[in-house]
């Protein structure tokens, strides 16, 4: 007699598992969430951004603005500023919860006892 079915467990080769692993990977590398984060607010030119983006070289900003362009979420405009395309937008919207979190998480931890724990 056979038993009853077990749930599927998400494996790597699972297309939702994939998508996600590749999401984490193509936001995890550095300065990538950076630029997100920039452009959210709006549309900015290369010189503009690169100001806000503090100690990230020229070099490597046009390396992650070109992969981000060419995962679809960044976009260059006709003026030649970046702007966050659609999926952009939306990865923004989706990142506000852990935006929000980390201020707390942050506020909670200049705020805790070190000797405590």
């Amino acid at each position: 007699m056979r038993s009853a079915r077990q749930p599927a467990i998400p494996r790597r080769a699972d297309p939702a598992a994939v998508s996600a692993q590749a999401a984490m990977e193509l936001l995890g590398q550095r300065w990538m969430l950076r630029v997100i984060w920039e452009l959210e607010p709006g549309p900015l030119g290369f010189l503009e951004l690169r100001r806000r983006m503090g100690n990230c070289s020229s070099s490597m900003l046009s390396v992650r603005l070109q992969a981000l362009q060419n995962a679809g979420l960044v976009v260059k405009r006709p003026d030649k500023s970046y702007e966050l395309a659609r999926p952009g937008t939306e990865l923004g919207r989706a990142l506000e919860p852990l935006w929000s979190w980390s201020q707390r998480w942050i506020a909670d931890a200049a705020g805790a006892d070190p000797g405590a724990s």
